[in-house]
C-alpha cells in the first residue's frame, strides 16, 4: 500500500544517463533534507548529456521518495519516453521547457518555493547586495513577473526574454529559479541564493540599519564566483561532498 513500484534502470540506460539520474536525484534528496522541498511539487530537471532529453521528478513523489531510477524522462515538450508507471506534472514542466529550449548550457534547472526566496522576490527591490552571499546571485540576477500558476504557454517567452544569459531568477510572489552547466553548479547557486534571502530576512526583521556592499566590489565579485561556483573550484569540487552527504542521509537514492 505505501511502497512505491520498484524497477532499476542501472543496466537498461547509458552510463552517462545513469550518472546523470545519480547527480539529479541527489539533488532532489539533498533539496528535502535543507527543507527546501513543497510536498509533491516544484521540479529541478536535468538534460541527459550528449542528447535532447530531459529527466524529472515523477508526479506525486516527494522529493526524499526520488531515486535514480523512478526519475521520468522526457522531450522537450514534456511527453514521456520512459516513465515505467509514472507520470509528470505537465504544467511543471512549463518553466523548465521554457529554458531548456533557449539555455542550451542550462544543463540542470533548479525551481523551488522557499520561504525565504519567496519573501525576498515579493520585496520591490529583490535581493540586496548585504552580504557575501547576496554577491554571488546579484550580479547574476534575473526577475520574472507574477502571471499566475505557470499554465500559460505564451508565458514561455517571457521567461526566456526575463532570464536572458543569467544565472539566477526571482520570480516575483512564486519562488527562485538557478541554472548550471551541471547539476552541482545549480545546485550551489541555488544554496548561496536561499542563503542570501535568509540573511536579507534576517537583517530587515533585526531593525538595525544595514550596510550595502557598493557597485565595483559587486562587479568584482560576479567575476571571481564565475571561477569558485563553476569549474574545478566550483561543481566538481563541492558537488562529490554533497554527493557523499546525500548517500548518508537516503543510500537508497542510489537504486
Amino acid at each position: 500500500m505505501f511502497d512505491l513500484p520498484i524497477r532499476n534502470l542501472k543496466d537498461q540506460v547509458s552510463d552517462i544517463e545513469w550518472q546523470t539520474r545519480i547527480d539529479l536525484a541527489a539533488c532532489y534528496q539533498l533539496v528535502a533534507y535543507f527543507g527546501w522541498d513543497d510536498l509533491i511539487y516544484t521540479h529541478i530537471s536535468a538534460r541527459i548529456p550528449e542528447t535532447e532529453h530531459f529527466l524529472i521528478n515523477a508526479f506525486g513523489i516527494t522529493f526524499d521518495e526520488v531515486c535514480a531510477s523512478n526519475l521520468v524522462k522526457i522531450d522537450i515538450d514534456g511527453n514521456i519516453l520512459d516513465g515505467g508507471p509514472f507520470q509528470i506534472n505537465p504544467a511543471g514542466f512549463t518553466i523548465h521547457s521554457a529554458i531548456h529550449q533557449v539555455r542550451h548550457d542550462a544543463g540542470c534547472v533548479l525551481h523551488l518555493h522557499t520561504v525565504p526566496t519567496i519573501a525576498v522576490a515579493s520585496q520591490p527591490n529583490g535581493l540586496l547586495p548585504l552580504s557575501q552571499y547576496s554577491m554571488f546571485s546579484i550580479a547574476s540576477m534575473a526577475y520574472h513577473e507574477y502571471e499566475g500558476l505557470a499554465v500559460n504557454p505564451a508565458e514561455k517567452k517571457r521567461l526566456q526574454d526575463n532570464l536572458g544569459n543569467h544565472h539566477h531568477m526571482l520570480l516575483r510572489n512564486h519562488g527562485a529559479l538557478t541554472v548550471g552547466n551541471t547539476i552541482g553548479d545549480a545546485f550551489m547557486r541555488m544554496y548561496d541564493l536561499n542563503r542570501a534571502c535568509e540573511i536579507q530576512l534576517a537583517i530587515q526583521g533585526s531593525g538595525v540599519e544595514s550596510i550595502s556592499v557598493g557597485q565595483p566590489i559587486i562587479d568584482n565579485i560576479y567575476a571571481q564566483a564565475n571561477i569558485v561556483h563553476s569549474g574545478t573550484t566550483g561543481g566538481q569540487k563541492a558537488w562529490p561532498a554533497m554527493l557523499r552527504k546525500a548517500y548518508k542521509i537516503n543510500p537508497d537514492f542510489i537504486k
